[in-house]
């Protein structure tokens, strides 16, 4: 019995989060999601999204289950029969609410999911317009005025355990103090150079370990960086494993910057393009900005991560004093 028959036959509520973004995005919608899971206390909140996102979610975000948004049901919501297909509706009938945060601005995709759930399914906006951060739109949606959201990401001692492992093999003991750097991201636009990030390594050693995390996106391109570890191709929990056992992480404005600033771990981000004042990672993160980004230099961006490191290091103890 799959997962989804076992929740129907034992009469559990169920609630459906429909999400199309990258992981970027999903962190940011993070915050409107833990408000939809408080709602709806009683109810297993069930996250469908991307393959990997929906393999990653279930209990990392207050998600129970997660399907793949391009399984068939999705596909049959976008027919232009006058009644949605029965195993679209035996699917989005079982949930007892839907919210989604996708293709609300099509009629036919609209009155297909009302179809198959009748005056149980939202439509909220997906990137929503207006002022201030990502995060906030996604809480407007819902109707709630927040402009400093928060999120964090729940970790199981099994991730953990695993980013130990990967880091234990490249060099890096579990009693180590380094940063972790992610020098890549989906758009090569918001890339800073590596060379740039060559040279904060070359600033970092060998006063604290360094671990380059690299992902698919970076396996072409000049990604190179000799002499210290280098993480390739690690599964989402082990990468957010990594950036909560680090003292520190860096990166670009990418998935993986608001993944590792979701652990709590304290963080330098770099844009370029894009704005932080709307994109920037929720979390302890300092944002170093400028439109071309090879303007800025090395020296700037370890000048930030040590005052980061200085805050977050006072901070730490004024709460240790404070118990």
């Amino acid at each position: 019995m799959s997962k989804v028959d076992s929740a129907q036959s034992t009469g559990e509520k169920r609630v459906l989060v429909i999400f199309p973004g990258a992981l970027g995005d999903l962190i940011c919608a993070g915050p409107a999601i833990q408000q939809i899971a408080r709602r709806h206390r009683d109810a297993k909140i069930e996250l469908m999204a991307k393959a990997e996102l929906a393999r990653f979610a279930p209990g990392r975000m207050r998600i129970a289950r997660g399907h793949s948004i391009d399984r068939r049901e999705v596909g049959m919501l976008f027919d232009d029969r006058d009644a949605a297909p029965s195993e679209a509706r035996d699917f989005f009938g079982a949930f007892e609410r839907i919210f989604s945060f996708f293709a609300s601005g099509d009629p036919r995709y609209r009155r297909a999911l009302e179809q198959c759930a009748p005056g149980r399914a939202t439509f909220l906006p997906f990137r929503p317009e207006g002022e201030g951060h990502i995060a906030a739109g996604y809480l407007r949606a819902l109707g709630i005025e927040d402009d400093t959201p928060e999120f964090r990401l729940m970790s199981a001692a099994a991730d953990l355990e695993r980013s130990r492992q990967a880091l234990d093999a490249v060099g890096i003991g579990p009693d180590a103090n380094f940063i972790a750097i992610f020098p890549g991201s989906g758009s090569p636009l918001k890339n800073w150079p590596v060379a740039n990030y060559r040279e904060l390594v070359a600033l970092l050693l060998p006063a604290i370990q360094v671990a380059i995390v690299l992902g698919p996106a970076e396996e072409t391109g000049d990604f190179a960086f000799r002499g210290v570890p280098i993480l390739r191709n690690l599964e989402l929990a082990v990468v957010a494993g990594v950036a909560r056992l680090a003292a520190a992480f860096v990166g670009n404005d990418s998935g993986v910057s608001h993944l590792a600033a979701a652990t709590r771990t304290p963080g330098v981000v770099i844009f370029g393009p894009t704005s932080p004042h709307r994109w920037r990672p929720l979390g302890e993160v300092a944002a170093v900005a400028r439109s071309d980004l090879t303007a800025i230099t090395a020296a700037e961006v370890h000048a930030s991560l040590r005052a980061l490191l200085k805050l977050h290091g006072e901070k730490r103890a004024n709460q240790t004093a404070a118990r």
